[in-house]
């Protein structure tokens, strides 16, 4: 768990709870739409491909693969500065959305576009862990 940290640490809403309740178990969760099976990331009220209500939350696999990254060598607060350098990245779940997150469990310079990454978590406080992904 991250000790002392001045991190900001998300908040829960409506939509977002099963994420965070998923991620606290260390499920990776996703929304699909019941009514037209399409698959997306992050959280909302409807589906973006049809607007329909009928959302539903799935466990994903937790697979990815890095679609582009930057490496953070000057932190963006006080709060990451014991982090740097962290890599920043953009990873297309096997689903098929896009999430942001870190690549952690490698040096940054290990990280390349094409990646096979694999999710993790990292509790930030007693209610919230991040997801975060590694190398597979």
């Amino acid at each position: 768990m991250a000790t002392g940290s001045d991190k900001p640490i998300p908040t829960a809403t409506f939509e977002t709870r099963p994420y965070w309740e998923g991620c606290k178990r260390r499920e990776l969760r996703i929304q699909r739409c019941a009514a037209c099976g399409h698959n997306q990331f992050f959280p909302r009220l409807y589906c973006t491909r049809c607007f329909s209500d009928r959302i539903e939350w799935i466990k994903a696999s937790g697979r990815a693969t890095v679609s582009t990254f930057t490496i953070v060598r000057r932190p963006v607060s006080p709060a990451f500065a014991d982090d740097v350098p962290y890599v920043v990245a953009l990873v297309k779940l096997d689903e098929g959305p896009t999430m942001m997150t870190n690549i952690v469990g490698c040096a940054p310079e290990q990280v390349a576009i094409g990646m096979a990454v694999r999710v993790t978590f990292e509790d930030w406080s007693e209610e919230i862990a991040i997801p975060k992904f590694e190398p597979a």
